[in-house]
């Protein structure tokens, strides 16, 4: 018996990640008022930006139906295999919800794990593949999940924003709320760590979101993986110059932000994660 990972598209992994580590993705659904789009399938991340840069209307995001995640997990375990599906934070979604009825809907037919990361984008995928390895290199499920919680403890996520009306629309502001009175004349940083949205800093302008990013990465001794996320923005190359001192850009990996969180973070958030070293 060896173990199958199915996780969102949240996770913000590609479609040749996902098949090379053999792990099944259960789209969320992007709506632009009327207009509804299958995330990954109907609407790459380029498209979305597009989209939203075209559009009065601010997206918004629907989770998977339990259907969806029932066809997943019955396919990735029906030769007998364990299924743990990897979601993004349920404090964010409805979409661990979904995943967790599906597994009430399928019984004791499947051994099935619904483990909410806490995570979104790249410590939600850097979950999913160290989850996906170490089911190749024979580890159960019970093995997989207590790894899985040792790195959500240790999941740290911020994000520099150009405005906080795509997650105040979308009802996931959180404890970043206070920011709301002065959103006009800063640039929020928020801290997404532990699966919520809070309030990181206030600064006055872009360049100094960037720094606050530098310096709030810099404060750590060392870290394991650090992940640089992007929302189609368009100093990307600027925060990698102002972190390359510590961390060059081979040793960072680029992660696209898709559109389930690009449509919260709103058009160029840009951001970094890690999760720090035991």
């Amino acid at each position: 018996m060896t173990v199958k990972i199915v996780t969102d598209s949240a996770a913000d992994l590609t479609v040749e990640q996902a098949d090379s580590l053999g792990v099944r993705i259960v789209p969320l659904t992007i709506r632009f008022g009327e207009e509804e789009f299958v995330d990954v399938i109907e609407l790459t991340a380029d498209q979305f930006y597009e989209k939203m840069a075209a559009e009065p209307t601010l997206p918004a995001t629907a989770a998977p139906s339990p259907g969806a995640f029932e066809e997943a997990i019955r396919a990735a375990g029906a030769e007998g295999d364990q299924v743990i599906v990897i979601n993004i934070s349920g404090d964010l979604s409805a979409t661990v919800q979904s995943a967790e009825n599906a597994k009430r809907s399928i019984g004791d037919e499947i051994d099935v794990r619904v483990f909410d990361s806490k995570s979104i984008t790249a410590t939600l995928g850097l979950k999913v593949i160290a989850a996906a390895e170490a089911a190749a290199a024979g580890k159960d499920a019970d093995e997989i999940i207590t790894m899985l919680e040792d790195l959500r403890s240790r999941s740290r996520v911020y994000g520099a924003l150009n405005t906080l009306d795509n997650l105040k629309k979308g009802g996931r502001i959180g404890g970043a709320q206070a920011m709301l009175g002065s959103m006009l004349s800063i640039k929020p940083i928020v801290d997404i760590s532990d699966g919520s949205v809070h309030e990181a800093a206030k600064v006055r302008t872009r360049k100094k979101a960037l720094v606050w990013l530098r310096d709030r990465v810099f404060a750590e001794p060392q870290l394991d993986t650090l992940a640089l996320c992007s929302g189609n923005a368009d100093d990307t190359e600027e925060l990698l110059d102002l972190i390359a001192e510590r961390y060059p850009r081979d040793k960072v990996q680029i992660w696209t932000i898709g559109p389930v969180i690009g449509a919260h973070g709103g058009p160029g958030v840009l951001g970094l994660a890690w999760h720090q070293p035991n």
